[in-house]
């Protein structure tokens, strides 16, 4: 038998591919091998599956929480915002900032004759609402053309539905800020008419936000022409930090700033979390089906023993053993990785075709997004992740076939045919 000095020869190959067909006295040995390669698959798929969809609510969150909510927030700190006007214009002008829009904010309690559920009013100008692209262009209902002037309001699809109205009913607001009487506050109550109805997307934003004209809100509120905040839209989200330095140095008067991180930031802290403790837990599946292919090529080992001990009196060099082993369990590992690899990247790329089809399966509704924060499910695929992930299976593929094949390399041929 040649001994063959270039690595992986052809003949090694052979072996390999011989040592990995089932036979009936390898059954069992064939039966953890393919346990081994369904493991790697299944881990590597999942890790994938999962990694996507955790990018895919960070990216739909963070669009949404800051596309509807704004970057950056001006507040005063001497005076009432009664010159929202001026500052506005003067923060538009500011390198890397696209929008600035004042707002008035307060709490109320939307009611129709069918129920009701408190909300957060938001006063905010025509033109400045439909620049904020999670708003101006998701109105399923009505229009928001005339908004300044007619008196009414803009719903969140949630919200209407939860108090069985659409465009063009009327639902009444209760604020408990009213006007002040000699037996005390009395709370403010009026009838809006619904302009339009919109839906970002995010259940929680969809089912308690409320659009009002800002001079009507300033009205409702009691407020004395002034606003709550400025909310400050920038180009680039992650480099906010840099946009609020000239702010702050270009400020009209003294005002003070904070960013969505400082606002999001446990929420943020805590997907990050369980992100990070998810891919943990994931990479457990492939460790343990790399443990496997351990075990069944310690157990193939084994079985070869005459096998190896023919060969290496033949004139195979311990090298050849060591390789054919090494080929006999990288193959699980490898083939195992590439089918999770496909597997993963399609399931990923058309899940909620396959949510749809599990869900016309079981007639449920396996994505209830009344009990989450999206309305549909999201994946993004980030392609350096699946690369760590293919990386990291590959390698514990491979560093889990060292020890039984070198174990079998160190076999004694005479020992071996002695107890054979």
């Amino acid at each position: 038998m040649p001994t063959g000095t270039r690595p992986f020869a052809g003949f090694e190959w052979l072996l390999a591919g011989r040592y990995l067909r089932t036979r009936r006295r390898e059954g069992f040995v064939s039966v953890i091998a393919g346990f081994s390669f369904l493991g790697i698959m299944l881990g590597v798929m999942t890790l994938i599956v999962v990694m996507s969809v955790m990018n895919g609510f960070r990216k739909e969150l963070l669009d949404k929480i800051v596309g509807v909510n704004g970057h950056i927030f001006v507040t005063p700190i001497d005076r009432p915002l009664d010159d929202y006007e001026m500052v506005a214009n003067r923060l538009k002008q500011i390198p890397g900032v696209k929008f600035a829009i004042p707002l008035v904010e307060g709490q109320a309690l939307a009611s129709s004759q069918y129920g009701n559920g408190g909300v957060l009013v938001r006063g905010v100008r025509e033109a400045d609402l439909k620049s904020v692209p999670y708003i101006g262009g998701n109105i399923r209902r009505g229009t928001l053309d005339g908004f300044d002037t007619s008196g009414g309001i803009a719903i969140g699809s949630r919200l209407a539905a939860a108090l069985s109205v659409t465009a063009g009913d009327s639902i009444q607001l209760f604020s408990p800020k009213g006007a002040s009487t000699p037996f005390g506050t009395a709370p403010r109550i009026k009838t809006y008419p619904i302009q339009a109805v919109f839906e970002i997307g995010m259940t929680e934003f969809d089912a308690s936000f409320v659009f009002m004209p800002l001079t009507e809100s300033q009205a409702y509120f009691g407020r004395d022409s002034d606003v709550s905040v400025i909310e400050v839209f920038v180009d680039n989200p992650d480099r906010t930090q840099s946009v609020r330095d000239a702010i702050e140095a270009d400020a009209p008067r003294p005002l003070v700033l904070s960013d969505w991180r400082q606002r999001n930031r446990s929420f943020f802290s805590a997907l990050e979390v369980e992100r990070n403790v998810m891919f943990i837990i994931l990479t457990l599946i492939v460790l343990v089906a790399a443990l496997n292919i351990v075990s069944g090529l310690i157990m193939l080992v084994k079985d070869k023993t005459e096998d190896i001990a023919i060969m290496r009196t033949m004139g195979a060099s311990r090298g050849t053993v060591l390789r054919v082993f090494l080929i006999t369990g990288a193959a699980i590992g490898v083939v195992g990785t590439l089918a999770g690899l496909l597997l993963g990247v399609l399931f990923a790329n058309n899940i909620k075709s396959i949510l749809a089809f599990l869900n016309w399966i079981l007639g449920a509704d396996l994505w209830n997004p009344t009990v989450r924060f999206l309305s549909d499910i999201p994946s993004v695929i980030d392609w350096r992740e699946v690369a760590t992930v293919v990386v990291m299976a590959l390698v514990l593929s491979l560093l889990a076939t060292l020890y039984p094949a070198w174990k079998a390399a160190r076999l004694d041929p005479v020992q071996a045919l002695r107890m054979g």
